[in-house]
């Protein structure tokens, strides 16, 4: 039997997606808002993946980043002021786009950026202010971004 190489790491980071093929990885420092900003899209039809840790690891196959919540973890998050909550949940999903909540989207339009992430390119997204925020990503996921 052929051993195939696979790459693994673990992420401070929340996950949400709204199929397994479409995922958010959501980064940032203790307090930025992770959960919350997961809680938030999930209120508009994504579903939780992880929160506050997310296991990454690359497909051998297609070379896709799979992310998965860490078996102690899985199918709860943390609301602050609430509580742990219980959560419906995908296994994993495929990531698509991170967001970086620890620096401020400073442009009406940004170029486009990508985060190297296990050997791979993915597109990168800043915090943005506005109230729209969630719903924005929750697009971007469904229809990507046309310039």
């Amino acid at each position: 039997m052929q051993q195939r190489n696979v790459t693994t790491t673990q992420a401070h980071a929340s996950c949400v997606a709204l199929t397994p093929q479409e995922g958010l990885l959501i980064l940032g420092a203790s307090g930025t808002g992770k959960s919350s900003l997961a809680l938030m899209m999930m209120a508009l039809g994504a579903t939780l993946i992880s929160d506050d840790q997310t296991k990454l690891t690359v497909q051998s196959e297609t070379g896709d980043i799979i992310a998965s919540a860490p078996t102690s973890i899985q199918n709860m998050i943390e609301a602050r002021g609430i509580g742990v909550l219980s959560a419906q949940t995908l296994d994993q999903c495929v990531i698509r786009a991170i967001v970086d909540l620890d620096v401020v989207e400073q442009e009406r339009l940004p170029l486009v950026r990508k985060r190297r992430l296990l050997g791979r390119d993915i597109p990168l997204y800043h915090r943005s202010e506005g109230p729209y925020f969630a719903a924005a990503l929750i697009q971007l996921l469904k229809g990507g971004r046309c310039a």
